[in-house]
């Protein structure tokens, strides 16, 4: 087995200050890319966001996806060519643009329906998801993804590491810089939802269990953790709208 696609632990410090992009930020900043999803991939019907898609080769990989992401996507490929070249000799994907749900979620989109996320390969092999173990050469390229904004998929609870995507902070950015054609809206803190997910859910889920909820920890905002978040917020005579702001934060302890 080459040392590249060898499996070791997750390390430790992935991540840091880089959060996965929220459903509400895709939607409200890019828009719908579809009206509905399944688990199969599927082509953007959105005139808007299709017209901002681009087939280009980027080092490798031949890729398609949203416009801004294929171009940070090819600054990291660019250094990792540079950075390091033995990794980068082996690099494959398995796709970048595909309208569907996360796998495993009724309700959440994932961000590769937007084309702003990419499954790596190594060696021509696909790191098995939720082994809790990866590539060892995925180890020595995420921290340059990192560095460009672009959340690991090792952080997801269910262990996810060939996958990269573009962070909450880097969408945010291209919109405020007029990219998707709007001014973005000021960020709004704090602030999850319906069809949100990652660790800071998780942490949410853990919060409601603590104050009496039955929620699975999976960090996947579907129709439990709203319908726990909508029961939690009447029983403290906060809006029962099921979104976590500041308020219902406070009051969970977070």
């Amino acid at each position: 087995m080459s040392t590249i696609t060898k499996l070791v632990p997750i390390p430790s410090g992935i991540n840091q200050g880089i959060k996965p992009a929220r459903q509400q930020t895709m939607l409200s900043l890019i828009g719908n890319p579809r009206a509905t999803y399944n688990s199969k991939c599927q082509n953007p019907t959105n005139p808007r966001i299709s017209s901002l898609i681009v087939v280009e080769t980027v080092g490798r990989l031949k890729v398609r996806g949203l416009s801004p992401a294929v171009a940070s996507l090819r600054a990291v490929i660019d250094e990792i060519r540079t950075s390091v070249p033995d990794v980068y000799e082996t690099l494959g994907h398995m796709g970048m643009l595909c309208a569907r749900l996360v796998r495993g979620s009724a309700t959440a989109i994932s961000n590769h329906a937007w084309g702003t996320a990419i499954d790596l390969t190594l060696d021509g092999k696909l790191d098995i998801r939720g082994d809790g173990l990866v590539q060892e050469g995925l180890t020595r390229i995420a921290p340059i993804f990192n560095k460009h904004q672009w959340f690991w998929g090792a952080g997801f609870r269910t262990e996810d590491a060939m996958h990269f995507e573009c962070s909450d902070g880097l969408i945010r950015q291209w919109a405020q810089d007029g990219v998707f054609g709007a001014t973005a809206p000021p960020d709004s803190g704090e602030l999850y939802m319906f069809g949100d997910r990652g660790p800071e859910v998780m942490k949410l889920q853990t919060a409601l269990n603590k104050k009496g909820a039955l929620l699975l920890v999976d960090g996947d905002f579907g129709r439990n953790t709203q319908a726990a978040v909508m029961a939690f917020q009447r029983k403290h005579d906060l809006p029962a709208d099921g979104v976590v702001g500041p308020k219902t934060l406070a009051a969970l302890g977070l």
